[in-house]
C-alpha cells in the first residue's frame, strides 16, 4: 500500500472531525449558556461551565465564583448548579446535606432549594436558546442574501457550455418565451410563470436594456446546472461540484434540469452515466441514485429516487436588501419548519411510512459537518442552525434525563404539590439513560449500515 495515497484521506478526516467539533462545541455552548443565564437571572448559582467532558484543558473562575472550563472530549457540556445532584461531582449527597443545612438565602441559590418556576424556566432555558439561535442565524442569512428584484433582473450569468448568451448583466427581464415573468405590477406567481414556459434549448427573453425594450436569445432558463451538491449523496461520493453541468445522461442529451430529474426518477435505481462540463473540460461519471423520502407540504413524506443535487437558474438574479422584520419572519417560519419536519419524519418512521436509516448518527452528523464546510462558511452556518433547531427539539422530548424529562417532573410537582419520589426519579432516570442510549447506537448502527 502507498502511504502517501492515505495523506488526503487523512487530511479530510482531520477537516471533518474539526467541523463536527466546531459545529456540535457552538451549539452546545449556546444551549448550555441558555440554563447558565436564565439560572443566573432566576437567582441559582451555578459552579461550573463546562464545554466537553472528562480532563480539563483550560479553566477560570470569574468574579461570580462560576469556573468556566474547555475539556478534552468535546462531546457535549454540562451546567453544574449549586447542588445540583446531575452534575458529575462523585459528592453528591454530601454537598446536598451540607446544603440542606444552610440558611433559607443560601438555599434558594442551589437548583433543588429555588422555586418551582425558577428551575422550569432554567431547565427549558437551554432548548430555548437553540431555537433562538436558529431563529436569529437563519434570519441573518436572510438578510444578508436580500431579495430578488421585481422584475427577475440579471445579477450576474453563470457560464454554460456552448450557450447563445445574449443576456447582459442589469437586464431587467420582463418575458421569457412569451411569457411575463412576476412583477409587482402583474398577478403572475413564479409557479404560473415556470409551468407556462416552453421547454426548448433556446428562448426569446423581452429585455429592459439602459431604458430600451430589446429581444435577445439566450438558454432554457433551468439548466441542469449543479448549484448546491447534498451531503452524503451519490453526488458528492463521485465528487459532483458546484458549478458542473450535466449535458448529457447515458448519452442522451439534456438542457433542462427537470430532463435530469426524469432521467433519474426513471433509473428504478440502474447506474446512471453522467457527461459532465467542468470549467470548459468535458468529464463523464457514474453513479447510482438513491431512495430519498422527501417531505411534502402536507407533512407526509413521498420517496424518490435521487442523486443528491440541488439545481438553479442559468443567472443568479440581482437582490436588494431584506427588511428586518421580514429577515425574521423567514428564520421563524425556517425554524418551524425544521421542527414538523423532524416530528413528521420521526412519526413516519415509527409507522414504517419511510425508513429508519433517516435517522443519523455522529458519524452521519461529522460527514455532514464536512461536506458543509467545504461548501463555504455560509453553508456551514446554515448547517450548524439546522442542528440547533435539531438540538432544542430532542432536548425537549419528554425523556427522564432530558429537559424535556426534568419538566415533566416538574410539571407533576406543580399537580400533586411535591416532587416525585427519590427512588422513581432513581428509576426513571435509569430508564431514559437506557432509551438515549439505545437511540444512539441505533444511529450509530445505521451510520455504519444503511
Amino acid at each position: 500500500m502507498d502511504i502517501l495515497s492515505l495523506i488526503p484521506q487523512f487530511g479530510g478526516l482531520l477537516y471533518t472531525i474539526a467541523a463536527f467539533v466546531v459545529a456540535l462545541s457552538v451549539i452546545v455552548a449556546v444551549h448550555e449558556y441558555g440554563h447558565y443565564i436564565v439560572g443566573r437571572w432566576s437567582g441559582i448559582h451555578a459552579e461550573v461551565f463546562s464545554i466537553g467532558f472528562g480532563p480539563v484543558l483550560w479553566s477560570r473562575v470569574d468574579k461570580r465564583g462560576t469556573k468556566w472550563q474547555i475539556a478534552l472530549l468535546p462531546f457535549g457540556g454540562y451546567v453544574k448548579f449549586l447542588g445540583d445532584a446531575n452534575a458529575a461531582s462523585g459528592k453528591d449527597e454530601d454537598a446536598m446535606a451540607e446544603i440542606q443545612q444552610q440558611s433559607p438565602e443560601e438555599l434558594r441559590r442551589t437548583m433543588h432549594g429555588a422555586p418551582l418556576w425558577a428551575r422550569a424556566a432554567t431547565v427549558a432555558a437551554g432548548p430555548a436558546f437553540n431555537f433562538v439561535m436558529s431563529i436569529l442565524v437563519f434570519g441573518l442569512i436572510f438578510w444578508s442574501q436580500g431579495v430578488s428584484r421585481e422584475p427577475l433582473t440579471v445579477g450576474t450569468l453563470n457560464p454554460l457550455p456552448g450557450a447563445i448568451q445574449g443576456l447582459e448583466n442589469g437586464d431587467e427581464i420582463i418575458a421569457v418565451g412569451g411569457v411575463a415573468t412576476p412583477d409587482g405590477d402583474n398577478d403572475v406567481t413564479w409557479s404560473d410563470f415556470t409551468e407556462a414556459l416552453p421547454v426548448e434549448p433556446v428562448l426569446d427573453y423581452t429585455v429592459i436594456r439602459d431604458g430600451q425594450t430589446l429581444d435577445v436569445q439566450a438558454p432554457w432558463l433551468f439548466p441542469p446546472l449543479i448549484q448546491q451538491v447534498a451531503p452524503r449523496s451519490a453526488a458528492m461520493d463521485i465528487e459532483l461540484q458546484a458549478g458542473d453541468v450535466i449535458t448529457a445522461v447515458d448519452g442522451d442529451p439534456i438542457f433542462a434540469f427537470a430532463q435530469l430529474k426524469d432521467k433519474v426518477e426513471g433509473s428504478n435505481g440502474r447506474a446512471l452515466l453522467l457527461n459532465v462540463w467542468r470549467d470548459g473540460a468535458d468529464l463523464e461519471f457514474a453513479l447510482v441514485p438513491r431512495r430519498t423520502d422527501e417531505p411534502q407540504p402536507d407533512g407526509g413524506f413521498v420517496t424518490h429516487w435521487r442523486i443528491g443535487i440541488v439545481g438553479g437558474m442559468m443567472l443568479e438574479p440581482a437582490t436588494e436588501p431584506a427588511g428586518v422584520w421580514d429577515s425574521f419572519a423567514g428564520g421563524v417560519t425556517q425554524t418551524i419548519r425544521i421542527i414538523e419536519g423532524s416530528l413528521s419524519g420521526m412519526w413516519h418512521m415509527i409507522t414504517g411510512a419511510i425508513s429508519t436509516c433517516n435517522i443519523s448518527g455522529p458519524i452521519g452528523i461529522a460527514e455532514t459537518s464536512g461536506a458543509m464546510a467545504s461548501q463555504g462558511a455560509q453553508n456551514f452556518i446554515f448547517f450548524i442552525a439546522v442542528l440547533s433547531t435539531a438540538v432544542g427539539l430532542l432536548n425537549l422530548f419528554p425523556i427522564p434525563a432530558l429537559d424535556g424529562g426534568h419538566l415533566v417532573f416538574y410539571a407533576y410537582e406543580a399537580v400533586a404539590r411535591k416532587p416525585p419520589s427519590d427512588r422513581a426519579l432513581r428509576v426513571l432516570m435509569a430508564v431514559g439513560i437506557t432509551l438515549i442510549l439505545s437511540l444512539m447506537v441505533f444511529a450509530l448502527s445505521n451510520d455504519l449500515f444503511c
